[in-house]
């Protein structure tokens, strides 16, 4: 063990000196002290240049149009406003401590943000500009509150809307509740069905592709979320009723080209005043009820996966609640929930 233990401030941090006698303990002194001093007198690198060339170089070419947009508001919101006219060499975990201190978010939306510094970091040390990453260090914390689950709809709530569906004054609105609100699918694998995916002969549903709006109103068309996500689901037959087929490669809701974001809202304003329905119509509050239902219906975890497109169960229990029955079952299942007579 050396017989020296000692500690020294340089230039605000605190280091520990190790040493077996006086000589060596003035060595490590004075090469601590040489390599602080070519440190000070190395250009360094701004952080927003850095982050921004990060993400145009090794981010933005690789990932998904929507991971982009997640990412550069991680860093427009957070990373940038805190860091930016900082050197990259001089981010300290106390700095990063600082800004996740200030973020008046849940937790899950400052891990995300976590995730971008950290690739930004990791790039830096392997460039050779900072020798650690200061996301590294055991004092940090990154404490919140837990996300607001998506709550689902109660079956008096279910049952209100499909026995109110030929209330719905445009036909185009009538389909889509009834397609939303009877199967178990995203909003956005709603958006990418095309009447060629609409089995009606074998009453089956082909969830074949998603349609996101990375930039909020401009619709593109991509591959599912999962592969797991590729399946097939019963078709309703509550739901047939408002389906007119069309052309095989056109949208079932835009023809030509998918709704926006901003057309499903107004088609769901327009569902709850035609309904009457007291709640917001929500799309994603429907998948997470149907979900619910087909597993307390059926206690059969792996049929509400399948359904759900998940690639593990466990994502299906964390975020649905439970569930069981065949992907094929899985109308009748929710027909016999949702259809029952209304009590009083």
């Amino acid at each position: 063990m050396p017989k020296i233990n000692r500690t020294i401030m340089l230039n605000g941090r605190r280091i520990w000196i190790h040493a077996n006698t006086e000589q060596e303990y003035a060595e490590k002194l004075i090469k601590l002290y040489d390599e602080e001093t070519a440190s000070s007198t190395k250009e360094k690198h701004n952080f927003k240049e850095y982050a921004l060339m990060w993400f145009n170089v090794y981010a933005k070419p690789n990932i998904e149009t929507v991971t982009s947009e997640t990412y550069m508001r991680q860093l427009t919101s957070y990373i940038i406003p805190a860091f930016g006219d900082m050197a990259v060499e001089d981010v300290a975990t106390e700095d990063v401590q600082t800004m996740f201190n200030n973020m008046a978010v849940a937790k899950p939306s400052k891990m995300k943000t976590r995730q971008v510094l950290n690739m930004i970091f990791n790039t830096a040390l392997e460039d050779g500009i900072i020798s650690r990453n200061p996301l590294n260090s055991k004092r940090l914390k990154i404490t919140g509150r837990a996300s607001q689950s998506t709550k689902e709809y109660s079956v008096e709530q279910m049952r209100f809307l499909i026995q109110n569906l030929d209330k719905i004054k445009l036909e185009s609105d009538r389909a889509y509740l009834a397609l939303q609100a009877l199967h178990p699918l995203r909003l956005e694998e709603v958006l990418g069905l095309k009447w060629e995916d609409v089995d009606l002969d074998n009453m089956i549903l082909h969830i074949r592709r998603a349609v996101t709006h990375p930039t909020r109103n401009q619709p593109e068309i991509k591959a599912t979320k999962t592969e797991a996500s590729v399946r097939d689901i019963g078709l309703s037959k509550i739901a047939v009723k408002y389906l007119t087929p069309g052309d095989g490669d056109k949208f079932v809701f835009g023809g030509d080209k998918p709704l926006s974001y901003t057309q499903v809202r107004k088609m769901c304003e327009r569902i709850k005043k035609d309904t009457g329905f007291e709640d917001n119509v929500t799309p994603i509050r429907f998948r997470t009820t149907v979900l619910t239902d087909i597993y307390d219906q059926t206690r059969d975890i792996k049929q509400a996966q399948a359904a759900a497109g998940h690639t593990t169960s466990a994502m299906t229990l964390k975020y649905y609640v439970k569930g069981r029955a065949s992907s094929s079952e899985s109308a009748s299942i929710i027909e016999s929930v949702y259809c029952q007579p209304a009590v009083g």
